[in-house]
């Protein structure tokens, strides 16, 4: 049986709840992690969400596994709130039923992606901005060393 990507990414949404804009910023405030999956050229053309923690999906896995020798600090332990974002919700879903494989039970993603985010109205900035964001200072140390997503 050939499976496509309209039925990964159906299975990956199955039973899990998928917060809009306006929830996944109340989640954000109360200390969910917002992670933005976007390459680098896609965030500098469509915008960016502040203290959003920028992690591309080529090392999604490596950075948030809690007790993966690559992980960043905010891996803090399975039960954290990961809410993981891409442009219009698809990519985003694949990647948290991802997370959850690995163990983070609380991993999902923003419905509608950042597209529906900035159509909400809420708060955005240029792509590319590095002043502020969490997060930016681990795609920083990343760039330079994107072949080996294991490395730190």
């Amino acid at each position: 049986m050939v499976t496509t990507i309209d039925d990964l990414v159906d299975r990956a949404r199955e039973g899990v709840h998928r917060p809009g804009p306006e929830e996944a910023l109340r989640a954000q405030r109360a200390g969910a992690l917002l992670v933005d999956i976007r390459p680098a050229a896609q965030r500098a053309a469509e915008g960016e969400i502040p203290d959003t923690l920028i992690i591309e999906r080529n090392v999604l896995e490596w950075r948030l596994d809690p007790t993966g020798s690559h992980r960043i600090p905010e891996a803090t332990g399975y039960d954290l709130e990961v809410v993981v974002v891409c442009s219009e919700g698809y990519a985003s879903s694949l990647a948290a039923a991802s997370l959850r494989e690995l163990g983070l039970h609380r991993a999902t993603d923003l419905d509608g992606g950042f597209v529906a985010w900035a159509a909400a109205g809420l708060p955005t900035r240029q792509g590319g901005a590095r002043g502020g964001a969490q997060g930016s200072h681990q795609e920083d140390r990343r760039e330079d060393r994107q072949e080996d997503p294991r490395q730190g």
